[in-house]
């Protein structure tokens, strides 16, 4: 029974030469119908906001990158674990049969996964908490600058 699970299931017959895709016959030329709209407007002077606010504050960042460090990656870890441990039992269920080679190479997939994905959310974690004392740092910087350029300084 014993086999190559990537030859038997890696040569899905006519699968890799199928090609999916979308044409569109035409845009709708009335404004009302879905169609082209405009691009949605980010950062300081997106709707509602003025030129004196930003989309997030420093505590914004720093509550992004406390969920992260706090609820998805415990979260991610276990939810790891628990496909480990019921892939695993699989695997044993399955010894001697092209079965548990074909899990074994799922487990090692999802592994790698899991690692690329926790490696992800400490770079944004790291990247929030950054950005967050990078505008701070900014902002005093420009008001120091501007405070000693002032000929107004003293008044």
């Amino acid at each position: 029974m014993a086999g190559n699970f990537d030859q038997e299931w890696g040569s899905g017959a006519g699968v890799a030469d199928q090609h999916v895709g979308m044409r569109l016959n035409h845009v709708p030329t009335e404004p009302s119908g879905p169609g082209p709209s405009a691009p949605p407007v980010y950062g300081p002077f997106a709707p509602g906001k003025g030129p004196g606010d930003f989309a997030s504050t420093p505590a914004d960042k720093q509550a992004a990158a406390g969920t992260i460090e706090n609820e998805l990656q415990p979260n991610t870890k276990k939810a790891a674990e628990h496909a480990d441990d019921a892939t695993n039992a699989a695997h044993k269920g399955f010894d001697g049969w092209d079965t548990a080679a074909g899990l074994k190479k799922v487990s090692d997939t999802w592994d790698q996964q899991v690692k690329n994905l926790m490696a992800r959310l400490d770079a944004e974690k790291t990247a929030l908490r950054g950005a967050s004392g990078l505008f701070v740092r900014n902002d005093t910087a420009v008001y120091n600058q501007f405070g000693t350029q002032s000929k107004l300084n003293g008044f």
